[in-house]
């Protein structure tokens, strides 16, 4: 849903999670879907932080420059490594390289694994 809501407006989120729901999550349940779509609501409302922990992170990138994959799960990552204390920040760090490895680039995941080892540091 993160990646998907790089190529929409704001207002048409709503619909695209819909879009979402009925085409890749057929199978999930309403308390499923009211997870998933509490949390892509309370990532989405981080953009403005943990972009900016990626802009300091990433110097000589700039945001627009990053694929939409790797932006998407750096966004995703940053969220639980510093909002979310449920998920520990080596699973965080894990889940988003492995993720980078199956739908980024040949050089997405050691790009990823590169930004949240030195945020991890800090």
């Amino acid at each position: 849903m993160l990646f998907q809501s790089e190529f929409h407006d704001v207002s048409e989120i709503q619909e695209q999670n819909g879009f979402y729901f009925e085409n890749f999550m057929t199978s999930a349940g309403e308390k499923e879907k009211a997870y998933i779509e509490s949390r892509f609501a309370r990532v989405r409302e981080s953009f403005g932080t943990i972009d900016q922990v990626l802009s300091e992170a990433t110097s000589g990138w700039k945001l627009g420059r990053m694929g939409k994959v790797e932006l998407s799960l750096l966004r995703l990552a940053v969220f639980e490594m510093k909002c979310d204390d449920e998920i520990p920040e080596k699973v965080a760090i894990n889940e988003a390289v492995e993720l980078a490895k199956k739908f980024g680039g040949d050089a997405s995941s050691g790009f990823i694994n590169g930004v949240l080892a030195k945020l991890a540091q800090k």
